[in-house]
């Protein structure tokens, strides 16, 4: 190697540093809150990794613990969570949750909507009737009721909601999964927040709970900052960092 030929690889070199930091640059946050909401079939504890996560970056994080009764209450429980937050908010759903984010994502407190393998639907929709207009996804035939209470048979967890993640891991969260009551499975939502506020949708394409094709649809119709993540219906679990990131650009909005 001649010398200006070593000069040129030198200056090359010594870039790669710095164009490495440009590329993996994060846009400053412009919020600094976020509240969280679960769906079916889990606690609040599901967000665990997600959180600890945005903690280590700096972000004020609230788990709401949705009680699956109606989605009034449900909604009650959000607000009670937003209220206290201490400005701009951010508001997160996974599954179910989905249509307490765009019920109560009207709250001017919300600068973000971001929905995780979520329901979306437009306001007074019958989610169920958009649902049936796609294949019947597996996990449907898992849940048993007891009276008016339904839950996922621990088979229908471990493959069916919870399949990319070990199972050991899933049985801890198949034994921490709350009952929904029947009747929260028709109620409609009156608001679509994600018509007026800047929406984020990650897609899990091997979801057996949410049909992946419903939720890119759902996705579109929103005209969401969209992401797929190769991942069960328990992506916020089994892949945190690609949820986490699609929630950091929303703080960044």
């Amino acid at each position: 190697m001649d010398r200006r030929t070593f000069i040129a690889a030198a200056a090359a070199a010594s870039t790669l540093p710095l164009l490495s930091r440009a590329a993996n640059a994060q846009a400053p946050l412009k919020t600094k809150n976020v509240v969280f909401v679960h769906g079916l079939f889990a606690d609040g504890s599901c967000w665990a990794k997600v959180i600890s996560r945005l903690q280590a970056k700096g972000v004020n994080c609230t788990s709401v613990q949705n009680p699956l009764t109606s989605l009034k209450e449900a909604c009650d429980a959000a607000r009670r969570a937003i209220a206290l937050q201490p400005g701009p908010t951010v508001l997160v759903g996974h599954s179910f949750s989905g249509m307490i984010v765009s019920e109560v994502g009207v709250d001017p407190k919300i600068t973000a909507l971001v929905y995780i393998a979520a329901r979306a639907p437009d306001a007074g929709e019958d989610y169920t009737a958009l649902a049936k207009t796609y294949p019947t996804p597996p996990a449907s035939a898992g849940v048993t009721f007891t009276d008016d209470w339904g839950q996922l048979s621990e088979e229908a967890f471990l493959r069916d909601f919870a399949g990319d993640l070990p199972k050991d891991e899933a049985r801890v969260l198949y034994a921490t999964q709350q009952p929904f009551k029947k009747s929260l499975t028709s109620d409609k939502t009156t608001n679509a927040a994600w018509r007026n506020k800047p929406s984020f949708y990650a897609v899990s394409t091997q979801d057996r709970t949410i049909n992946p094709d419903l939720e890119r649809f759902m996705a579109k119709r929103m005209n969401a900052k969209t992401i797929e993540v190769e991942a069960s219906h328990l992506a916020l679990i089994s892949q945190p960092d690609a949820i986490t990131n699609l929630i950091v650009q929303a703080l960044a909005v």
